[in-house]
């Protein structure tokens, strides 16, 4: 663990707590409604016992405390030193974070120290100023609640120029690439951000004008053989997509996912690195592509050894 558990979720209930006491409101219903809101829901029968029996000697019978000072949590050393390192991704560097304070921390790590084997070498240039540029006016357009003109190239070099209601931005691991998901006669699209030139900000909307179609997922069910941690494995891999799982008996389970056409590059990756634990059971397009992607792999294989 990186960091003192002081930090954690205790020290900020009581920190609550100690505040309300401080402040001369606190009561017994108001400590108990503290702790059920911001603890775990065991914590109610232990930390107003700790604290009004003094065995934690913070508070008076009466519910005052004998703090003089505010409760703070300021940072640790190590916290300032992972912020920094954190602060040096480009990735996040495209949100604009305010580093105040920090000037002068020496990183725990710096973004070299790691070597990325699981994914494509080819993601956005996030350094190029081009590309920050409509990342900046994408997030501004985003938070404002306002339209967007972009401008991106598409095949031969060609300039394509639309405008749309920009939703949310996702990431791809795999791909290391951003898109945006936008809004634009009545039908959902997704851009690429690397081939984005020019993106303009227009006027605001009304949110509860706007009519949402709804995303036309597609849906994927996997059979899982239970062998080397295989099932915590795959729901770790597959955490952000909409998913079911079913115990069909015991070591075999049954995933059902629902996804975006635009991921189904990146999920055939996955899927394909668990090997023999993984079966595609439906659709079968979709087992065309595993089978279609093996014998590829095979073909490569043959060739390599003549």
């Amino acid at each position: 663990m990186l960091f003192s558990e002081i930090y954690g979720c205790y020290f900020q209930v009581v920190a609550s707590i100690l505040e309300e006491a401080a402040a001369g409101t606190l009561t017994p219903q108001s400590l108990t409604r503290t702790v059920r809101r911001k603890a775990f829901a065991e914590s109610v029968l232990s930390i107003p016992a700790a604290l009004k029996k003094e065995a934690w000697p913070l508070l008076t019978p009466d519910l005052h405390t004998p703090l003089k000072h505010r409760p703070t949590m300021p940072l640790t050393t190590l916290q300032k030193r992972w912020m920094k390192a954190l602060l040096l991704d480009p990735r996040i560097a495209l949100f604009q974070p305010d580093p105040s304070g920090l000037e002068e921390v020496e990183p725990l790590f710096r973004p070299e120290t790691f070597l990325f084997f699981d994914r494509y070498a080819d993601g956005d240039p996030y350094e190029d100023p081009v590309y920050r540029a409509c990342f900046s006016q994408i997030l501004q357009a985003l938070r404002e609640g306002r339209r967007i003109r972009l401008s991106l190239a598409g095949h031969g070099g060609r300039l394509r120029s639309f405008s749309c209601i920009p939703r949310c931005l996702e990431y791809s691991a795999k791909d290391d690439k951003f898109r945006l998901l936008t809004l634009g006669n009545r039908q959902f699209q997704t851009v690429n951000l690397a081939r984005l030139r020019v993106c303009t900000l227009m006027d605001p909307y009304d949110p509860d004008a706007v009519r949402i179609p709804p995303l036309s997922l597609k849906t994927l069910t996997l059979l899982l053989r239970e062998e080397r941690n295989a099932l915590e494995r795959a729901l770790l891999h597959f955490s952000h997509f909409e998913k079911e799982t079913l115990c069909l008996e015991e070591g075999r389970y049954q995933i059902t996912l629902r996804y975006d056409r635009e991921d189904e590059a990146e999920l055939l990756i996955r899927v394909l690195s668990f090997g023999p634990m993984l079966e595609v059971k439906s659709p079968p397009a979709f087992r065309s592509l595993v089978v279609s992607r093996l014998a590829e792999q095979a073909a490569l294989l043959r060739e390599k050894g003549r």
